[in-house]
């Protein structure tokens, strides 16, 4: 029951030193002792640091201390007075316990058995509720709202609350996980914004996302309020977390990031309960300790909250440094076990270990030893912690508050290792937590149906229910609270997008570079440009945005203190705490978590901003998906731009650079809209189609986020041709060129940088085997998809009204002879539409693991160049008898089809 891993805590500076006079250092503690006594701890932390800056100035090495004692880090005396009232608050706290567990016990009725978590908000009430009541600010305050990041697992606290704010019904809280079923009083199970979006305002469940969104959140609001866009001075970001969360590689990896920016609107408070989903956190440890020195030693201001104001007297007491010794070399696994036994057993494992602390407890019964309670649930401790943490500045700050998992629910689930799973109470069970909260509800109510344990409410005008509205009612509204409603903004002019539509003339210019120049413009549109918020990781130069230094320039808070090593050149790298760009470096993790942060200001601040991330196509949706799917869940807008993509394009780099999947990962997140634009005009379309979509006023789903494909190949970008087919172009596909000669007739799909290949193609078919085939540029697969799946559905479900024609049905309705598809990335992503063209069709497909090699070496492999199309084409056409059965065969000869080192389709250059 000890541990040998704090070696490096305050108690153990000593150790290994021998103490050459023993008579001098008793007076040297006595002396500080006294001064403790006289002036209090306050002071004494002065004169400590003091001592210690004076030590390094003579050489006197003093180790770096990571970890304190496993005590509060907030002495008694420093404590400031609780302002509320303590025992109105307990009182309706438990309330919100016993509504908070009923209704996941209802929810577990037969019948249903939808699950729930009773025991996650029983052990984060009380940290929640300090801030309720006294910290966090709603969205009506006149400094702005708090952003307030709460667990997942303990929504049904959010919703208890909610019922006795009278924000929520009990036929809604019977109405949990049943979304459908008892639509429209259906609650969603974790907090979901998509699917309760005037209440909730993060999804968090997935654990790591939080901590990591609400970090980039706290830089967001600094962000805006260093360009001059809203003031968000007095807003802060709380973040509620679990231990077991903390060894999410994303909770802990972006940590650097609040303390580099000096965050201190920034507070995360984990709530400690030595417990992850299946047991013990650190059971042969203690997390409490090596999150103390994580977080310490990435920058941040820690404060500790382990012990309850019972624990007060016996550490005053504690002359020898007995019970400081034993709390520092407890396990937490032991700790754990210490709350699912008894008082005695406490007594007979803890305090007996020395014969001065069993001394210490001598006097006490074994109920008021296990009434001995952990930090997290004492409102005195957990108020002083918080308003050290907004007094704090230099630093983010983060809470380490010890609790019980399942708090008050009783012997069955405190503690217990199951108790994440648990999701009924018995009879028994409902009785002793009615008994414990002192709910007024009888025996006869809890016995008459098990599954149908009634909610508490003390009515509107009960003291209780006053004291909690007035108390948000100085506080600025409701939390969690969603103001969703996007303001109207002025869009931008139409020669924002005519760079996209004038073509390269007679340059060579990669679609990367189109895209480039359309933001460029955008940026500069009067009333509009201020809102545009590039995020680049660490790839601005190989994007071609390097151009973008010199003006927009990279946000750093601390400006740029140092003498840039390119400072001579026109491209020169430049740091301003007033930048537009966000540039979080090799982090696509934090980049898609700052993408969310502005995607979402339309509702966190009233401020509509719009994103535009670029990233490496391949680190995108395959590195961050489940990021990508939280932005879509806090219904996030803005733009995702896949930039050297491709699984042939980005010629050299290899297998983990090579992109050939990630729009089919994307179809996946009903959010996306994905687009595989070939030239800049059509690229100049899609943005200015996703900003009217996005933020325009147009009774549609606003909340969606536009995804596109672009490459790093130049090649000539032509004019945009008269009479484009726009509708075409923003709906998925149209004819680009059709034939121009007679013969056996073929039909040419191809997307992104395929499309030239399939403009060859056409030629190839023409001039040297007769063939008379039409080119397609393929705007997006996914959204053609997406809309024969919808006519589908309609069809099905109302088979009266007559089946919708799917718009690729319809665009290729007049086209005869095959259909040959290709595309940079898998055969599934042309193949995802083939059922909805009756012509014969051949998906060609970059399948498997990419290379390092020439694009056009590549292309031909995969099979999908130019004359892969050509074989192809004239198969389908030889065994529809049209051609020859010697003409593939000759091609496939000729062409030498089988030889990468044959193939034509591409050039060299652009950036990788």
């Amino acid at each position: 029951m000890s541990s040998d891993s704090n070696h490096h805590i305050l108690s153990g500076l000593t150790n290994n030193l021998q103490d050459a006079d023993a008579d001098e250092t008793r007076e040297w503690i006595e002396s500080f002792d006294a001064l403790i006594q006289a002036q209090g701890t306050a002071r004494a932390q002065y004169i400590m640091r003091a001592l210690l800056q004076h030590a390094g100035t003579h050489s006197v090495g003093v180790p770096m201390v990571t970890t304190s004692d496993y005590v509060n880090t907030i002495p008694v005396d420093q404590e400031p007075e609780f302002p509320g009232d303590e025992e109105i608050e307990r009182r309706y706290r438990a309330f919100l316990r016993w509504n908070a567990a009923v209704m996941v016990h209802r929810a577990q009725r037969p019948g249903v058995g939808v699950g729930g978590h009773i025991s996650s908000y029983a052990g984060v009430a009380t940290l929640y509720e300090v801030g309720l009541n006294h910290f966090f600010r709603g969205p009506e305050h006149p400094g702005g709202g708090d952003q307030v990041f709460f667990q997942g697992h303990s929504s049904p606290g959010n919703y208890a609350r909610a019922y006795l704010e009278g924000r929520l019904t009990e036929e809604q809280l019977d109405g949990f996980r049943q979304e459908k079923t008892k639509a429209p009083n259906g609650l969603p199970s974790y907090p979901h914004p998509r699917s309760l979006p005037d209440f909730w305002q993060f999804p968090t469940v997935s654990m790591g996302i939080g901590p990591m969104n609400a970090v980039y959140q706290a830089q967001f609001n600094r962000y805006l309020h260093n360009r001059g866009i809203k003031d968000t001075s007095q807003q802060h970001v709380w973040a509620f977390l679990g231990d077991g969360e903390m060894d999410e590689p994303e909770s802990r990896g972006v940590l650097q990031l609040a303390a580099n920016d000096k965050l201190d609107n920034l507070t995360f408070v984990v709530n400690c309960n030595l417990q992850r989903l299946d047991g013990p956190v650190r059971g042969n440890g203690k997390i409490i300790q090596e999150l103390e020195a994580f977080f310490r030693g990435a920058g941040w201001n820690v404060i500790k909250v382990v012990w309850g104001r019972e624990w007060d007297a016996l550490l005053e007491a504690d002359h020898t440094g007995e019970l400081v010794r034993i709390m520092n070399e407890t396990l937490d696994g032991d700790y754990q076990t210490f709350k699912a036994e008894s008082g005695g057993f406490v007594r007979d494992h803890f305090f007996a270990r020395s014969a001065a602390t069993k001394e210490l407890v001598a006097d006490y019964t074994d109920e008021q030893i296990w009434n001995l309670k952990r930090g997290a649930h004492d409102y005195n401790k957990v108020y002083a912690a918080y308003k050290a943490a907004l007094e704090h500045t230099g630093q983010p700050t983060v809470i380490l508050a010890q609790g019980i998992k399942g708090y008050g629910l009783g012997p069955h689930f405190e503690a217990r290792n199951a108790t994440h799973q648990m999701k009924k109470l018995t009879l028994e069970d409902l009785k002793a937590f009615r008994d414990h909260l002192r709910i007024p509800i009888t025996d006869e109510q809890l016995e008459a149906d098990l599954y149908n344990a009634p909610y508490y409410h003390p009515g509107a005008d009960s003291p209780e229910i006053k004291y909690m509205l007035e108390r948000r009612k100085e506080l600025g509204g409701f939390v969690p609270d969603r103001p969703h409603a996007q303001k109207e903004i002025t869009l931008p002019s139409e020669r924002a997008y005519a760079s996209g539509k004038k073509g390269s003339g007679k340059q060579l210019a990669a679609t990367t570079m189109a895209f480039v120049r359309i933001l460029k413009d955008l940026m500069r549109e009067k009333d509009f440009g201020h809102r545009i918020v590039p995020i680049v990781p660490d790839e601005a130069r190989t994007f071609g945005m390097d151009s973008f230094f010199p003006t927009s320039k990279i946000y750093n808070p601390n400006g740029q203190n140092y003498l840039s090593v390119d400072r001579e050149l026109m491209l020169a790298y430049k740091e301003s705490a007033q930048g537009v760009i966000l540039h979080p470096g090799i982090n696509e993790a934090g980049a898609t978590a700052a993408f969310t942060a502005a995607g979402t200001s339309y509702a966190t601040h009233g401020e509509t901003m719009i994103p535009f991330y670029i990233f490496y196509s391949m680190f995108g949706f395959q590195r961050t998906g489940d990021e990508f799917w939280a932005a879509a869940d806090q219904m996030a807008r803005g733009f995702v731009i896949g930039a050297t993509a491709g699984r042939t394009t980005l010629t050299g780099e290899g297998l983990q650079h090579a992109d050939g999947h990630s729009p089919l990962l994307a179809a996946t997140n009903p959010a996306v809209i994905h687009y595989d634009p070939a030239y800049g005009y059509e690229i100049a379309h899609i943005v200015k189609r996703g900003i009217e979509h996005m933020y325009g006023t147009g009774d549609e789903d606003h909340n969606v986020m536009y995804y596109l494909t672009v490459y790093n190949e130049p090649i000539h970008q032509p004019a945009e041709p008269e009479n484009v087919d726009v509708d075409g172009i923003i709906n998925g596909i149209y004819l680009l060129k059709p034939a121009e000669t007679e013969g056996p007739r073929a039909q040419l799909l191809a997307s992104g940088v395929g499309v030239p290949w399939a403009l060859e193609a056409q030629k190839i078919l023409a001039e040297e085997w007769g063939v008379s085939a039409d080119v397609w540029s393929v705007t997006s697969w996914t959204n053609l998809r997406r809309d024969a799946m919808a006519a589908e559905q309609d069809a099905f479900m109302d088979p009266e009204s007559g089946a919708r024609t799917p718009f690729i049905t319809q665009a290729l309705a007049g086209a005869t002879g095959p259909v040959v598809a290709t595309s940079d990335y898998a055969a599934q992503l042309p193949d995802s539409v083939r059922q909805y063209v009756p012509n014969d069709w051949a998906s060609l497909g970059a399948d498997g693991f990419g290379f390092a090699d020439t694009r056009a070496g590549a292309r031909r492999f995969f099979t999908i160049d130019a004359h892969s199309m050509v074989v192809r084409t004239l198969e389908m056409l030889a065994k529809r008898g049209e051609v020859d059965w010697s003409a593939p065969a000759e091609a496939l000869t000729r062409y030498e089809l089988a030889n990468p080192g044959a193939g034509t389709s591409g050039n060299a250059g652009g950036d990788a």
